[in-house]
């Protein structure tokens, strides 16, 4: 009960936000953070939980996005519907790259760089295919109403994206008391070791790639609505791929929390990194890029690991 606890309390103090204050611009860079949060645990849950290391889950984000664009705009399906189908789509994408690659044996970098191929073959389609836009993209109608997904303020984006993050935080949660979760984390350990004992080790990770490509592609919904506008180097680019995987490692890789304390950091940094360089084209990326090795080397297990570190210090301490 106390990680439930923690997950409700941390989502109640974070919903306070927008009564504390209206700038869109705070606002629009805690929706940024929730976003890459939300894909980052999508990738913990995967990389974090089971050891399936991926360089491409943009693949799932991106057609997730791209679904529910496309839905509205050429075939004016409702932005809520179209969420769901998105959602649907990015998990299914998850089953045939999942299908594929497990059941041919792949494992470790061979895994990742597949992901990656996957996510940049889509790309390349998304950029010359005519239901996509080509490389003109989709823009979907602005409609300021709720039934549309779309709102007056930023507020209502804020806790929609908070209200994502936080039923992923209690599915990842579920997942770790499950024997599925402690499947999963055997296979991590020792995956030889886990199918020796039984376990169904391809329908464990085909399951656990398909729940991870739906969260992520929850992300990619998200993004289109909020943006209105998606093309093929947004929707499948690496940016997302590497934000998503970049939030659990220096928040802490197989944690609850770790993909949330990450996202907020990363985004800080980046945000921080470019006041401090003023206009110097590329030098916020070099500072940013070097703080990151920073926290990584010092922090292997995450801010969150060395939270736990510093607790248990002070607890033998005590």
């Amino acid at each position: 009960m106390k990680a439930y606890l923690a997950i409700f309390g941390i989502l109640a103090l974070l919903a306070l936000v927008p009564f504390v204050t209206a700038s869109n611009v705070v606002l629009n860079f805690l929706v940024m953070a929730l976003l890459i949060a939300l894909a980052g645990q999508g990738w913990n849950l995967l990389a974090g939980y089971g050891g399936q290391y991926s360089f491409g889950h943009a693949a799932f984000f991106g057609t997730g996005a791209y679904a529910t664009a496309i839905l509205q705009v050429r075939y004016d399906v409702n932005a809520w519907l179209g969420l769901v189908i998105g959602i649907s789509a990015g998990g299914a994408v998850g089953a045939v790259i999942g299908g594929m690659t497990f059941r041919s044996g792949l494992k470790g970098s061979y895994f990742s760089l597949v992901t990656l191929a996957f996510a940049e073959v889509l790309r390349i389609i998304a950029s010359v295919a005519p239901i996509t836009g080509a490389g003109v993209g989709t823009l979907i109608k602005l409609d300021l109403r709720p039934e549309a997904f779309q709102f007056q303020s930023r507020a209502p984006f804020y806790w929609i994206a908070l209200a994502f993050v936080g039923v992923s935080l209690i599915v990842v949660r579920v997942i770790e008391e499950s024997r599925f979760g402690a499947y999963l984390v055997a296979i991590r350990e020792n995956e030889d070791a886990a199918k020796a004992l039984g376990v169904n080790t391809f329908a464990v990770k085909l399951t656990a790639m398909i729940i991870s490509a739906a969260i992520t592609a929850s992300a990619g919904c998200f993004y289109a609505q909020y943006f209105l506008f998606i093309d093929a180097p947004i929707a499948y680019g690496p940016w997302i791929s590497i934000d998503a995987l970049l939030a659990p490692i220096v928040g802490g890789v197989g944690t609850l929390f770790g993909p949330l304390i990450g996202a907020l950091v990363i985004k800080i940094l980046g945000e921080a990194t470019k006041l401090l360089t003023g206009g110097a084209p590329g030098l916020d990326l070099v500072i940013y890029g070097a703080v990151l090795i920073a926290v990584v080397s010092l922090a292997p297990r995450g801010i969150v690991g060395l939270l736990r570190r510093a607790l248990q210090q002070e607890y033998n301490h005590g």
